[in-house]
């Protein structure tokens, strides 16, 4: 008689290749950043300590669009080095993306561990993935991540009976807060919950949502700046972007067109970006057929794939641009949507799905024709080793510098020691003006990318930033209009008292990057020198500095947010990891009577190393 436990044991761990196989994935991609140092390249800043300002609880005068993303940060730097913190975080979402694909291919599709690793690579070795990597949206990607594992536990609560889903239930929720990092994040996690749960199960899901997307909505109701309208240039100007020989429909089928030019692996600047689309598509095409086929649920993932892929591109015509700023400019909290190429991402699922299933097809026509040469498709054991292998070769191909730092442009950066001591310097009410103007620098350490002014999360008092993003030889206004006035009194040399009256109790000087000073050196004369090296000049503003700090009541209203938000994050997966623990225990003794229960491709839940995941 064999041995059921060791067969289960064997099960559990060829369950789980797919997860040690993801991981080095996401290895191969971060490597370089994962030395010491700190990931500062376009809109991603990390530093060895960050605060709870208002602003890094979205209090501040510009938008929260990094809500509770600061606050997280703020709340573990002390415990553990900012830095570590942000690198950790972006390889569990690369590593978790690419393991919750194959964890939705393995239940929706029921494929063997082969066509597994293939949707794993899919979803991590793809343009979008390269792009926002380089354009510094690591917190995105937890969102991104979110995606197939939402997916995963919709399917199940769709199936599941009224009672005895508390696991699946407590793990969506987990799994749409940690999402929920970054406004897009939740958008993209929610949309997907909403589309699959079923009705059974929506005003529960949408509840979540809202709960979990607490600190960001309350910070939007609090600041008037979140609620403003934006500049209607920014439509235009985020855009999809067409790519070579693609067009703009091109691109973002093939997972690329972020609007930045300059945040683009190389292998996508030239005639290359259509033969790695190319690639990418056909193996999609191989199983889109047998995915649209199987179920309810595979059926909307592909409905959506489509959706994300076309509206961008109709968003990006002249009449998509016209609804776009109609929208900005009346419609509070619409500046999210400006940047359409993000939400390609709720795309992916669908991809990873159908590369699978065309790597299974491809599987059992090798077994029929090249195997044993009968010519009989039997699609009870596909042997899919070679069909995934290939598959797997050709997704890398498709994206070669994705490798190793996306061809080495992401690099750990290491602070000049005055960041440190003038961070220890700002301790007095208060806020900072900085010098030169505008949000981007472009350091000696940092490279020939610009990067967002890293002062804003290195000090403990809020740093005036105007929210003016420079794009496409042109700027989007920001929001902050205050920020602007404080900007425009430095350039023009204006008094310090009027710094005073606005807030103002310090002025950061960062050298060694380009940006306009005016007249700044006539107010500069006006304030008093605290510390001066190679790199950065601190002065304090004398006199009564008139206080601009955000409400008591504001704050711990959102403060009351963000715990809401930790609870739903951390208690979502404890209580889904307990409850799974608890009902593997419970199920042992009727595995071991029903040894025959599963086999290599169609296995039952029960006997997957996944759920205690879930």
């Amino acid at each position: 008689m064999p041995d059921v436990n060791a067969e289960n044991r064997v099960r559990r761990w060829r369950g789980l290749i797919p997860a040690g196989y993801s991981l080095v994935l996401a290895l191969v991609v971060l490597g370089p950043l994962l030395g010491s140092g700190y990931l500062l390249l376009r809109d991603a800043v990390s530093t060895p300590r960050s605060y709870l300002t208002d602003s890094a609880l979205g209090l501040g005068d510009a938008a929260p669009r990094a809500v509770p993303q600061d606050g997280l940060i703020a709340t573990l730097s002390p415990v553990v080095d900012g830095g570590i913190i942000v690198k950790t975080i972006l390889l569990l979402a690369v590593w978790l993306a690419g393991w919750g694909a194959a964890v939705l291919a393995r239940e929706l599709l029921r494929v063997s561990p082969g066509p597994q690793l293939v949707a794993a690579t899919v979803a991590v070795w793809n343009p979008y993935v390269a792009e926002r990597l380089l354009q510094g949206h690591w917190s995105l990607l937890t969102g991104y991540a979110a995606l197939p594992w939402i997916a995963v536990l919709a399917a199940r609560l769709r199936v599941a009976p009224p009672t005895g889903t508390l696991g699946t239930w407590a793990a969506l929720t987990g799994a749409m807060a940690a999402a929920g990092l970054t406004p897009t994040g939740s958008l993209l996690a929610g949309g997907m919950a909403v589309l699959l749960v079923g009705k059974r199960n929506l005003p529960a899901t949408l509840a979540l949502w809202i709960l979990s997307a607490a600190p960001w909505l309350t910070a939007t109701a609090l600041s008037s700046s979140g609620a403003a309208p934006s500049d209607p240039a920014g439509i235009a100007a985020f855009a999809a972007r067409a790519e070579p020989w693609l067009g703009t429909l091109g691109s973002l089928a093939g997972l690329g067109g972020i609007w930045n030019s300059t945040a683009v692996p190389d292998s996508r600047t030239a005639f290359f970006a259509l033969v790695g689309t190319l690639l990418l598509l056909a193996m999609v095409a191989t199983g889109l057929r047998a995915v649209f086929r199987a179920g309810t649920v595979e059926r909307r993932l592909i409905w959506l794939a489509v959706a994300a892929v076309v509206l961008p591109a109709l968003g990006a015509t002249g009449w998509g641009l016209s609804v776009g700023e109609f929208l900005v400019t009346r419609v509070p909290g619409a500046g999210l949507l400006r940047d359409t190429q993000k939400y390609v991402a709720l795309a992916v699922p669908a991809y990873a799905l159908c590369a699978a299933a065309g790597c299974r097809a491809a599987g059992r026509w090798i077994s029929a024709n090249v195997l044993d040469g009968s010519g009989a498709i039997r699609p009870a054991r596909p042997r899919t080793g070679v069909a995934a292998a290939v598959f797997i070769v050709l997704a890398l191909i498709a994206l070669p510098d994705l490798a190793w730092g996306v061809g080495g442009a992401m690099r750990p950066v290491h602070y000049p020691a005055g960041w440190q001591r003038v961070a220890a310097l700002v301790d007095a009410p208060g806020d900072v003006a900085v010098l030169p103007g505008g949000m981007f620098r472009k350091f000696g350490y940092t490279g020939s990318a610009p990067v967002l002014d890293p002062a804003p999360r290195m000090l403990r008092r809020d740093v005036l930033q105007t929210g003016e993003l420079p794009v496409r030889g042109g700027v989007v206004a920001g929001e902050s209009a205050r920020a602007r006035r404080v900007e425009k009194m430095l350039s023009r040399g204006e008094s310090a008292r009027k710094l005073a009256d606005l807030g103002v109790g310090w002025v950061l000087v960062e050298g060694g990057t380009p940006g306009p000073l005016g007249e700044s050196k006539n107010t500069l004369s006006q304030l008093i020198p605290v510390y001066s090296d190679a790199n950065l000049r601190l002065y304090r503003v004398p006199g009564d500095i008139a206080p601009n700090d955000a409400s008591p009541d504001s704050r711990h209203v959102s403060e009351a947010a963000h715990l809401t938000w930790a609870a739903l994050l951390i208690g979502g997966f404890l209580t889904a990891a307990l409850t799974s623990r608890r009902r593997s225990v419970l199920r042992e003794p009727e595995r071991e009577a029903h040894p025959d229960h599963d086999n290599a491709d169609e296995r039952n839940d029960d006997d997957d190393p996944h759920a205690s995941m879930l």
